[in-house]
């Protein structure tokens, strides 16, 4: 394979068909080669591990970058660059299914798109600019991808018609994510640099990015974005210049040219959009992608009402864009929380959803601006402001409410919303209100199997499980699964979702082997499905392993956990929370099997990387802290088990309180050093201060409690008081008789 820059496409047409048969990694066969350019190349090919066709990009260094240190340097850093590609899940976003080096080559796997990049659209039409319409979707489904982007703190810094696809479908897509930081990395330029400039393409670049000591931000993309969208609606880039440096110049000091000079047509407030995007400074742009999404969707609702669709009854509907014209509102989820955002088309007033006699329409653009807030809401929740999104839900449901009515589906949209935010927030039992609420009424009005209805009573299952009623949570999601399956099937992704999260219920119901066959069902279908690295996949398979644990069959859960922690180290880097979770239980596993030693050089590794990452008084690094204490103890080092448990302790209770259940299990491992240290009356006052705080919050009769009483029983006898340790032991007795009770 030669080498050289990335393809201008994934679609077919992309560049001369050339037959191939390179098998790489033993799974993916080369076919076609559909795209070449400066840095590499790409090719259909079918991965024959899952049977299903993808895109494979083949990048090579030349010259110096066959300098054995810095081909390693290089490989470093394209799997730093491909980790982050990878774990990008947006509907606009080119999905990287894998990524390696083959004999020399660094390969990514990406999705097979059915398409074409917009340098090609423009080509194909003769250059001539693009309709308004086509404009204003393509312009805001890429705000959409790059407001999401941004929101992870990744910035494109390539943004161009070629990296940009637009579907058969009408869908549109990013690509090349990481790939013009790894062309600066790999020494290429664009095939119109020839002076030192080594990142980003001329005719997009922001000014900042030509100054060697400018500072790039995600506001460069926005400024990239404002030259696409010029070229899309003129037919050229804004400084279509003779050469190179004459182009840089142009973007650094030249102002661009009105595109209404050379097509009077275009609206008005898509010139100025335009002209925003492309002001030198960067406080000058807008700052942020959704706010340029915010201005799109104005102008297609504006245009939308403007020309109503044929047939239709005077509302301003106006047409979906294409890839959300056979939208299922499942639930994508990455977690045992699914994660359910209805992005349905909206839904003006009419009779059919209002529960009210109405005096008057809403203003104009008022359902509008509800939905830009409504989506405000949703991007405020993804970051995790609980509060603020909670407030901004609940005030867009009343407005919703008082225009368009309680049950109209944008309302009801509002509600689930606002319940999620409840969840985050810790009220969980309001969540479960809402939720219910909002799935009563869904089944109403929408049907009992419609996904929105589904969606809701998942979430409030969901609820029910974090409430500890995990019965009523089984018969909900057994419910939700059955009409999944009716609807969708047994491999629709909200299906395998509602397995998942039945046959985590049920391990919480103590039925394991049950549990644990349903889960590598869902494992195995995902697999086959989604893919073996597919986040989703990834959950299920580390459930599995926690399933396994639960049976005390370590071994078996410690090599899944082993295999999901290599997945997650390749496709999201060794610090990331999710990989570091796996860790903590492989720890686990080893310290069950008796392989003490080893968990402990783990959990050293795993205490450094989230004080690194989290902070130190992070709940995850003192859980981290308590295990390696643990270990400690098991290799009979008990001043540095003590000296890390009292550290632990303190800081817990600093952070959650003195009764905290996390607080309690660190002082009573205070107690159990002490106790191996032969200090018994200092371990006797522990275990006796840990006792007295779990049978005041979790009740007499709770396991942790007699598990504490016994301790404390255990610690008189050693001191010789073997009359007041019968009495304790005989109240444990009596207590495990009456049960335990129902908290």
């Amino acid at each position: 394979m030669a080498a050289g820059h990335h393809g201008e496409g994934h679609g077919p047409g992309g560049a001369e068909a050339e037959e191939h048969s390179t098998l790489i990694q033993g799974r993916y066969r080369l076919h076609e080669l559909i795209g070449r350019g400066g840095m590499g190349e790409v090719w259909r090919a079918l991965d024959e591990s899952l049977g299903r066709k993808v895109a494979v990009k083949c990048l090579k260094p030349a010259g110096q970058a066959r300098d054995a240190g810095f081909t390693r340097i290089l490989q470093e850093r394209f799997r730093r660059e491909a980790r982050v590609a990878a774990a990008l899940q947006h509907r606009g976003i080119t999905v990287v299914h894998d990524f390696g080096e083959h004999d020399g080559v660094l390969y990514l796997v990406m999705e097979l798109l059915d398409g074409r990049n917009l340098l090609q659209v423009l080509d194909d039409a003769r250059r001539h600019p693009l309709p308004v319409p086509d404009i204003l979707d393509i312009a805001e489904q890429v705000a959409a991808a790059l407001a999401y982007t941004h929101a992870q703190g990744i910035v494109h810094r390539d943004l161009k018609p070629a990296n940009i696809i637009r579907l058969s479908d009408g869908a549109v897509k990013i690509c090349d994510f990481g790939i013009a930081r790894l062309g600066h990395d790999i020494g290429f330029t664009s095939r119109l640099t020839g002076t030192g400039v080594a990142m980003g393409t001329p005719h997009y670049m922001s000014p900042e990015q030509i100054g060697a000591s400018g500072e790039v931000d995600h506001r460069s993309d926005l400024y990239s974005l404002g030259c696409v969208l010029y070229e899309l609606a003129t037919g050229a880039p804004p400084f279509d210049l003779g050469d190179t440096w004459a182009i840089l110049v142009g973007h650094r000091d030249n102002v661009p040219e009105p595109p209404r000079a050379t097509r009077p047509e275009l609206p008005e407030d898509l010139e100025r959009l335009i002209l925003d995007l492309l002001a030198k400074a960067p406080d000058d742009r807008p700052q942020n992608a959704a706010d340029v999404g915010g201005r799109l969707k104005a102008m297609l609702a504006g245009a939308a009402s403007a020309h109503p669709g044929a047939g239709g009854k005077g509302a301003a509907t106006g047409e979906l864009p294409g890839w959300a014209r056979q939208l299922s509102t499942g639930t994508p989820a990455a977690s045992t929380r699914p994660r359910h955002t209805a992005n349905a088309p909206r839904h003006e007033l009419t009779g059919a959803w209002s529960t009210r006699t109405l005096q008057a329409q809403p203003r104009p653009g008022v359902l509008t601006e509800l939905a830009d807030r409504h989506a405000e809401g949703i991007d405020l929740a993804r970051v995790g402001n609980w509060r603020q999104a909670y407030d901004l839900h609940t005030a867009v449901a009343a407005a919703r409410d008082q225009a368009q009515g309680t049950e109209h589906p944008d309302t009801l949209a509002s509600r689930y919303e606002a319940a999620y935010c409840l969840t985050g927030l810790g009220r969980t039992e309001e969540a479960l209100r809402l939720y219910s609420y909002v799935g009563e009424t869904r089944a109403r009005v929408l049907g009992p199997d419609h996904p929105d209805t589904l969606a809701a009573r998942h979430e409030a299952a969901y609820a029910l499980g974090l409430l500890g009623r995990h019965l009523e949570a089984h018969q909900e999601y057994a419910e939700v699964l059955a009409a999944r399956l009716r609807a969708a099937g047994p491999d629709d992704p909200d299906t395998l979702q509602s397995k998942h999260n039945l046959a985590f219920n049920l391990g919480r119901l103590g039925r394991v082997p049950q549990a644990h066959t349903m889960a590598v069902e869902v494992a195995e279908a995902r697999t086959r499905v989604l893919g073996a690295d597919h986040p989703q996949t990834l959950v299920t398979r580390f459930e599995v392993g926690h399933l396994l644990g639960t049976a005390r069959r370590w071994a078996e859960a410690l090599e899944v956990y082993r295999e999901v922690a290599a997945a997650r180290t390749r496709i999201l880097g060794p610090d990331h929370p999710d990989t570091l979770a796996v860790d903590y239980e492989i720890g686990i596993c080893l310290g069950r099997l008796g392989r003490s030693a080893e968990a402990l050089t783990l959990y050293e590794v795993l205490v450094e990387a989230r004080t690194r990452t989290a902070g130190s008084t992070d709940a995850e690094t003192l859980r981290a802290r308590h295990a390696l204490g643990v270990n400690l103890g098991r290799l009979g080092h008990w001043e540095r088990a003590l000296a890390e448990a009292r550290d632990v302790a303190a800081v817990r209770e600093r952070v959650l309180g003195p009764v905290h259940p996390d607080t309690l299990v660190s002082k009573r491992e205070i107690a159990v050093g002490l106790g191996w240290l032969g200090r018994w009356s200092g371990a006797l006052t522990v275990y006796h201060e840990v006792a007295d705080a779990r049978e005041q919050v979790l009740g007499p009769s709770h396991p942790d409690t007699l598990t504490s009483r016994n301790d404390e029983a255990q610690c008189l006898e050693q001191l010789g008081r073997g009359a007041e340790a019968q009495i304790l032991y005989d109240r444990v007795a009596a207590q495990q008789q009456n049960g335990p009770q129902r908290l």
